[in-house]
């Protein structure tokens, strides 16, 4: 057989022996004051302000993160882009840098080698001959430039220009007994090459970055 259900049993108003309430259960309150409700009208909407503010405050945070973790990711393809880019323009300036220097030896074959001859003159000013190969098209202009240097750092012996099949433009060998210099441009220019290639190469992608990232701190 089935019954009702049982209810909890709850104590109502309590007396004591002489017949003193001792425990009474609290008195839900039914109505109130239109300035009891207004306080509590004020409360709620601080509360709501309050967890509004916290709610805000928690969603920037996980966005300024998750930027945050996404310009890290960045950077390595930053820095790779910063690394292409410098590479770049330092192969431009090079590149420029030889369109002048071929214009300009191109217009002055003999400079090269009077501007060794001037640094070599206390090295060759014992030698009583000078012998210079130069490529065979340059060779009276450099003869004449050599006479010309040779006069003015009082160097008594003969100082000759000999064309060489093999060389063209500035390109010259110097030889004076002792010793010898020499200078090709194309050389030159390769060995430039190769020293910024290195150093490229040595840079790497550790070049001071474009931009700094820092920890963003969470409040």
């Amino acid at each position: 057989m089935t019954g009702a259900p049982h209810k909890p049993f709850s104590f109502d108003t309590v007396f004591d022996d002489v017949g003193d309430v001792a425990y009474a259960p609290p008195r839900q309150k039914r109505s109130y004051t239109p300035e009891e409700v207004e306080e509590i009208r004020a409360e709620a909407r601080a509360e709501g302000e309050r967890s509004a503010m916290a709610q805000a405050e928690q969603a920037l945070a996980d966005a300024l993160d998750r930027v945050a973790q996404s310009a890290r990711l960045g950077l390595g393809a930053l820095a790779e882009v910063a690394h292409a880019h410098r590479a770049a323009t330092a192969q431009l300036s090079l590149a420029a840098a030889r369109k002048i220097a071929d214009s300009a030896l191109e217009l002055y074959p003999e400079a090269p080698v009077t501007a060794a001859l001037e640094a070599l003159a206390r090295e060759v000013e014992a030698s009583p001959r000078l012998v210079v190969k130069v490529a065979a098209d340059s060779r009276e202009r450099v003869q004449e430039a050599l006479d010309r240097m040779a006069q003015s750092l009082g160097h008594p012996g003969r100082v000759e220009a000999r064309a060489e099949p093999d060389m063209v433009g500035a390109a010259f060998i110097l030889d004076w007994g002792d010793g010898r210099a020499a200078f090709d441009p194309a050389d030159a220019a390769a060995r430039i090459q190769d020293a910024l290639d290195q150093a490229l190469a040595a840079e790497g992608l550790h070049a001071e970055p474009l931009i700094s990232l820092e920890e963003t701190p969470h409040g």
